[in-house]
């Protein structure tokens, strides 16, 4: 959008205090189903939980467009979380059998009973089987794992100093990261300079220094123009990976201090480290040189003294022309085409979004000789499950925290977790039997001598009026039997026939006597 805002934070933010809200309104409602009584809303919870439905409505319709993209995360996290769910999920329909064998003990009608039986056996039986339709790399043999894959640092090293500067790129060599990845843009005046963005907006102070030029393309720009801007203290002012207070003070003080970034400044620094991928954006037909810019940048690579082989040049535009300047360059495609046809293209890697990589074809691309390299991974536990999938790179923001993972965060055999699953299982099915047993036994003889526990059982489905009068009349009917049997304790003393009844007549005139 040419800025930074990361508007995930409120949306976090709003949502965990809607879900709470709403989880201790749950855990009350659960506590008063387990009493048998019924839990009346006030109308100010009833228009927070319709907010809460809406809001959160509204915010996933918006979501939904925004992150189209994104929604193929949803199954990988399950790759990752699946067997843990699992477990958490039984743990808390087991829980729930107390109040369920409660509610089937209290019913009375046989079909209520056998359709609430059925509908909790359903739930339990499919959470039994869900393991049959799980699949996760990292389940795995521990021999069968692949070597770590490598990383790729993108942009340089973005989360210790600003994107596609100088110190980004110093900062990824002392980490020794495999490679770095760049975007390349040609200045009008025809330097090569890394800028990922079309506009200068987001990572440097134009808006300042040329207010009238800030939506013009980057590629517009003289050198002599870029060199005045400055490149860094956007990223203290923005703190786009919330990394900025932990630099140091020289790192603080150079980071604010850094410019828009020479191609041939950073060949210089990585060129005897690390490997390179190359990418570029599409200058406007209206540049000087939109038909040449492919030769000025080659020239800038082979110059600078890096190994060809060191390059992966991802770009299509003139690739037969690359070949022939540079034929040492590893092609790479950002393309997903099936593996022969990207061999008769002459293409060695692929650069691809992680998304869009299924763990069958990192195994069909490595069996065809052919790498695969992925972004943007910035989590421990996503970098842990491309391992197992056998992924060979990835690019990344996060490369100071992923290069120090040792091993994926989480590897189990297929036959232990069969053991954990089958265990869990056992262990929750024996526990709902005993509980229905005993809820059974425990409240099927309430059910049947205690009034006031059938009073209450009723309550769940009567109105909080009904059931309000059926305590009155509960209690007043405790009062008055209390006097009566007084009455006629204090009769019989007094008048020395206690053999006698008293009739209904004769309570109601004592009673006015006593007033």
């Amino acid at each position: 959008m040419g800025y930074w805002s990361d508007w995930s934070i409120p949306i976090l933010v709003t949502t965990a205090a809607g879900f709470t809200y709403i989880t201790v309104l749950l855990i009350l409602a659960l506590c008063h189903i387990a009493v048998g009584q019924q839990m009346n809303l006030h109308w100010l919870h009833k228009i927070g939980l319709m907010t809460t439905l809406i809001t959160t409505v509204v915010t996933m319709s918006s979501i939904a467009q925004l992150w189209d993209d994104e929604w193929e995360m949803v199954f990988i996290s399950l790759q990752a979380t699946a067997p843990f769910l699992h477990i958490g999920a039984l743990v808390a329909v087991t829980a729930l059998s107390w109040l369920i064998a409660g509610q089937f003990a209290r019913t009375e009608k046989a079909t209520s009973q056998m359709l609430m039986f059925t509908a909790y056996l359903a739930v339990v039986v499919a959470l039994y089987l869900v393991p049959l339709t799980i699949s996760s790399p990292c389940i795995m043999e521990k021999k069968a794992l692949g070597p770590k894959p490598a990383i790729i640092g993108h942009r340089g090293a973005p989360m210790l100093a600003p994107e596609h500067t100088l110190m980004s790129f110093q900062k990824a060599v002392e980490q020794k990261l495999y490679g770095v990845q760049a975007d390349v843009v040609l200045s009008y005046d025809g330097v090569p300079f890394l800028m990922h963005d079309k506009t200068l907006r987001r990572t440097t102070n134009v808006e300042e220094v040329f207010p009238e030029r800030a939506y013009e393309h980057s590629s517009m720009f003289n050198w002599t123009d870029l060199e005045k801007l400055n490149a860094g203290e956007w990223f203290l002012q923005n703190d786009p990976f919330w990394t900025a207070g932990s630099l140091s003070r020289s790192d603080y003080l150079e980071a604010a201090n850094q410019s828009v970034c020479k191609l041939a400044d950073m060949l210089e620094v990585i060129k005897d480290n690390t490997s390179l991928i190359l990418n570029f954006q599409d200058l406007p037909p209206a540049h000087p040189y939109y038909s040449t810019y492919i030769n000025i940048t080659l020239e800038t690579i082979l110059a600078s003294g890096i190994r060809q082989q060191a390059v992966m040049w991802l770009p299509d535009t003139e690739r037969q022309l690359v070949r022939q300047i540079a034929p040492g360059f590893q092609q790479t495609s950002g393309l997903k085409l099936d593996a022969e046809r990207l061999r008769e293209k002459g293409i060695v890697k692929l650069n691809l979004r992680y998304t869009k990589v299924t763990n069958e074809d990192v195994r069909d691309y490595t069996m065809a000789n052919l790498s695969v390299n992925l972004y943007t991974v910035n989590e421990p536990w996503l970098y842990s499950i491309l391992w197992c999938a056998g992924v060979q790179s990835v690019t990344s923001d996060n490369s100071h925290v992923l290069r120090k993972v040792p091993f994926p965060i989480w590897l189990m055999p297929p036959d232990e977790y069969h053991l954990i699953w089958i265990t869990s299982d056992l262990i929750s099915f024996i526990v709902i039997v005993g509980v229905f047993i005993f809820q059974k036994w425990r409240l099927g003889s309430i059910r049947t001598y205690n009034p006031e526990q059938i009073m209450l059982s009723a309550a769940v489905r009567r109105s909080s009026r009904d059931v309000k009068i059926m305590k009155e009349k509960l209690i007043f009917s405790e009062i008055n039997n209390g006097v009566e049997t007084t009455d006629e304790l204090s009769l019989c003393s007094e008048n020395g026939y206690a053999n006698e009844m008293v009739t209904p007549t004769d309570h109601r005139d004592t009673k006015l006597r006593m007033n």
